[in-house]
């Protein structure tokens, strides 16, 4: 019998990890077709921007319910069943979302069925795929959350494009069909446990001989939990009201959707570039850079409003922010053990869908009482600058623990 532990970073390991790419991104476009669909059902169903946001921030819910279900299920029973059951759910999701007769319906399959559907193909698959490396842990994390940015370069253009042919509800019914087709023959790839790790010492690092941290195992898992939450509700704002600042900015929904998309594809090389980062700093100090980047990118949106701008500082924005979230897993598979890996990166990707959930109705509620999205450009910064605070705190007092030792 093979050990489990030798097939570490394998030729095996980096097969399942291309496979894993795959399916991410595939399974990613239960998060951003209702982006691009927003200006169109808004249209369809005839309600405001902040009730149109509605449905977003509950494929948000859905999708963080998921992550907890799915992770605490891939720590008990592997990856494979909850990668069916959810392909199951994405693809009902959207073909009952295709025949809703209301923004509650819609709003509804969205949530518990398209959000719920998609959880599996991110935090608990990047979970699974943090055990097949060691050494490269980093941009192993990195490449599979790189899948949900290619879903969302590659979706929003694909999507806008059937959305403007043959309407929001054929396009979703397209979707539905195509995902069942296309997602069930890679889950069958991964049958099979994840290779054993030894179980690291909670709140200590093993692999980089960083100082440990002056804080409980619990308190490190509440404020990565809080800092994802900041850090999300900032990076929410020109994610899921992009296509519709662009629309009320008269350049229309088509440049939103390619701003959108420029965004996504930077932030697949941010992510790559981040976990090649993390590699060689750590991830503290790897989630650090990223937060601050982010909130200059976010700060140049308020200047800048013209076509050409938007779109750069689009671009900025994704190099700047992709690496954020890959980076909460890598800290949590450096200071807990393998075991609760599932698990506890779970907890933290459902915290951060909590914030993007948060965040894109604050911004769709602000610019119903303000007219423009000025203030949630500067709601964003707010909680980034919060986020920042967190994880710098944890870098200082981890610093002052190493110069006593």
């Amino acid at each position: 019998m093979t050990d489990a532990a030798s097939l570490v970073e394998t030729r095996t390991a980096w097969t399942r990890l291309g496979v894993a790419v795959l399916l991410s991104t595939l399974g990613g476009v239960g998060m951003w077709s209702v982006v691009v669909a927003l200006p169109a059902v808004q249209a369809d169903f005839g309600v405001a921007r902040g009730a149109a946001s509605l449905p977003y921030t509950l494929t948000m819910v859905g999708f963080g319910a998921g992550s907890l279900l799915f992770g605490r299920a891939s720590d008990r029973y592997g990856i494979a069943l909850p990668l069916v059951v959810s392909t199951l759910a994405l693809c009902a999701g959207f073909a009952l979302a295709a025949w809703a007769p209301t923004l509650a319906w819609f709003a509804i399959a969205q949530g518990a069925l398209i959000g719920f559907g998609s959880a599996a193909t991110f935090s608990p698959l990047l979970a699974h795929m943090s055990q097949w490396f060691d050494r490269r842990r980093g941009i192993a994390v990195a490449v599979v959350a790189s899948g949900n940015y290619f879903a969302g370069a590659i979706w929003p253009p694909v999507v806008e494009h059937f959305i403007e042919r043959d309407g929001w509800r054929a396009a979703y019914s397209g979707i539905a069909v195509f995902c069942l087709v296309a997602m069930l023959p890679l889950v069958a790839r991964f049958r099979g446990p994840a290779p054993t790790h030894h179980a690291a010492v909670a709140a200590r690092p093993t692999r980089r001989g960083e100082p440990p941290l002056a804080v409980s195992p619990r308190a490190l898992q509440v404020l990565l939990t809080l800092a994802g939450v900041c850090c999300c509700v900032a990076m929410a704002m020109p994610q899921v009201h992009l296509v519709a600042y662009c629309g009320d900015l008269g350049y229309g929904p088509t440049r939103g959707a390619q701003m959108l998309s420029l965004m996504l594809a930077c932030g697949v090389v941010s992510r790559i570039t981040f976990g090649f980062v993390a590699d060689r700093i750590g991830g503290l100090r790897t989630l650090l850079l990223g937060s601050a980047l982010q909130g200059i990118a976010l700060l140049l949106f308020l200047p800048f409003d013209g076509l050409v701008s938007l779109f750069v500082v689009s671009a900025l924005f994704g190099l700047f922010q992709g690496g954020i979230v890959p980076s909460y897993a890598i800290v949590i598979r450096d200071y807990f053990p393998a075991r609760e890996a599932g698990t506890r990166v779970s907890i933290v990707i459902t915290a951060t869908l909590a914030g993007m959930a948060l965040g894109g109705w604050m911004s769709g509620a602000i610019f119903d009482a303000t007219g423009s999205y000025r203030a949630a450009f500067v709601n964003g910064l707010l909680f980034n600058l919060a986020n920042v605070s967190i994880v710098g705190w944890l870098l200082w007092q981890r610093r002052g623990r190493a110069a006593l030792a």
